[in-house]
């Protein structure tokens, strides 16, 4: 498996890195996340203990659906339905189609790694840097 590169960035400063990128001002480098959360606190409440425990069951037991995968948590469906969407929107599972109309989901990165710069420079309203 892989790490999924996560960064902390105000939801001002990650739609205006989106358009310098989108306008070709700034290009991503290799490194940089490709995830965003914006704080430091929604990204602990995201990768709760509970969460990173749904995702280490998943793992290991490789249930064949949802309705699996709520036997062995104990866990509604509703309840694991909207969390796996979420955790597939941040690109840490996917929900692949099973037997019938069956949905199984599947770990993509079995690490994740914070980047959080402590010092950036910002620019106040009426001052350069």
């Amino acid at each position: 498996m892989t790490t999924l590169k996560v960064g902390i960035a105000e939801p001002d400063e990650m739609k205006a890195r989106t358009m310098r990128v989108a306008r070709g001002e700034e290009k991503p480098a290799p490194g940089d996340p490709t995830v965003w959360f914006a704080s430091t606190m929604s990204f602990a409440k995201f990768l709760s203990p509970s969460n990173c425990e749904l995702l280490r069951i998943i793992h290991e037991h490789e249930p064949d659906s949802l309705e699996e995968l709520a036997q062995i948590t104990g866990r509604a469906k509703s309840n694991l339905s909207r969390t796996l969407k979420a955790m597939a929107g941040y690109g840490l599972v996917r929900m692949e189609k099973g037997k019938g109309l069956k949905l199984v989901p599947k770990v993509i990165h079995d690490r994740v790694e914070l980047v959080l710069p402590l010092i950036e420079r910002r620019k106040s309203k009426g001052t350069r840097k």
